[in-house]
């Protein structure tokens, strides 16, 4: 059973084809419940034309279709305008445009726009549990670290983890023509986790997916950014290959262990970057050793997993993480519990990584 703030969401995405708004937003769908029995809701019709009826009624229950709402469940009603919602109606059409019409000078670039100078970076991985998020996080973090204007989407729509391994427990906030994005460490953030209460699950099917992180592109007002990466779900389902359609010019950096078997599955992320053009960075290999309080190192998981995935992508190892976690405290101002601090070992080596991709990045643009 989807929720009513799920369904809103849901319809949220129709669009009136002349002014781009929401047709929730215009008063034009209204009254929306969910229970067992189904959703129910009201079409509110500004024209007595049967086709574009049709056209709405159609449109509410492929939206709605797409949350798991059987045709069966949804309960439409359908009434005309009043002249009092026309007038309404009225009014945000016309606050919409002269919206639109201020902004206009000084809007920047949406990041879909092909000539955005932003450069994209994808973290992705074969498999889950080889510390993609820590990676991305840290390299964020890193690159801000060195006067960078960075922005971080959690493409991890399921499996979303950004906001918790950053310390965020705030919410994005809703200025003059959109959305503002989450700042932490000097990042510009947004996440799934942002819009779900209490870690509840996100049961949604691929195409609901890919209009929430189309959103997170479009919707967002992220502002001036030199690098923009992604976190992306492991493997090579519905959101890898959305990002790939979405983004031809993206740059990918592959994650894995040092185990033969994450390598071995990793190639499969590569592989995909491969055949969508993407230009793969490098590979970072995580947990690479575990170092005692002697000094000496443990390889836990093997050795030479990311070398021979690099060998085999024909692409380089940029960095190697030893196997550990932040010493950071909860009553630290700035508490993340996976950022690693700027003049620790770790961070150390994230620092690197950042120096490398710059390097790389300005060299190939």
């Amino acid at each position: 059973m989807v929720t009513r703030d799920e369904a809103i969401h849901a319809l949220e995405h129709i669009r009136d084809p002349d002014s781009g708004l929401s047709l929730v937003e215009l008063g034009l769908i209204r009254d929306v419940m969910a229970r067992e029995a189904g959703v129910s809701l009201t079409l509110v019709l500004a024209t007595d034309d049967a086709e574009a009826k049709g056209e709405m009624e159609a449109a509410v229950r492929e939206a709605l279709g797409e949350i798991g709402v059987g045709p069966e469940l949804i309960h439409i009603r359908s009434r005309a305008v009043t002249d009092f919602e026309r007038g309404e109606i009225a009014k945000k059409l016309q606050a919409a445009a002269q919206n639109d019409g201020a902004a206009a000078q000084k809007r920047s670039p949406a990041l879909l726009d092909a000539d955005h100078p932003a450069t994209f970076i994808a973290v992705a991985s074969g498999k889950g549990g080889v510390g993609k998020s820590t990676v991305t996080v840290n390299l964020a973090v890193a690159l801000a670290r060195r006067g960078k204007r960075v922005g971080l989407i959690d493409a991890d729509i399921y499996g979303f983890s950004v906001p918790d391994m950053m310390g965020i427990d705030s919410r994005p906030a809703v200025e003059e023509g959109g959305v503002a994005p989450v700042t932490s460490h000097g990042v510009k953030v947004i996440s799934m986790g942002f819009f779900v209460e209490d870690n509840a699950p996100v049961i949604w099917r691929g195409p609901m997916l890919g209009k929430m992180l189309r959103n997170f592109f479009n919707e967002i007002q992220w502002g001036e950014l030199d690098y923009v990466l992604l976190d992306l779900p492991p493997g090579t389902g519905d959101v890898s290959l959305d990002v790939h359609q979405m983004l031809p010019h993206s740059k990918e950096i592959i994650v894995t262990t040092p185990h033969a078997t994450a390598a071995f599955v990793a190639a499969r992320a590569g592989a995909m970057a491969r055949h969508t053009n993407h230009e793969i960075l490098g590979i970072v290999e995580n947990m690479a050793w575990y170092e005692r309080g002697d000094g000496e190192r443990d390889y836990v998981f093997g050795r030479g997993g990311g070398a021979k995935l690099a060998e085999e992508l024909h692409t380089e190892l940029l960095l190697q993480v030893p196997l550990g976690a932040p010493d950071n405290h909860p009553a630290e101002r700035d508490y993340s519990p996976s950022i690693y601090k700027e003049d620790s070992p770790t961070g150390k080596l994230y620092m690197e990584l950042a120096d490398r991709v710059i390097a790389k990045t300005a060299a190939n643009s």
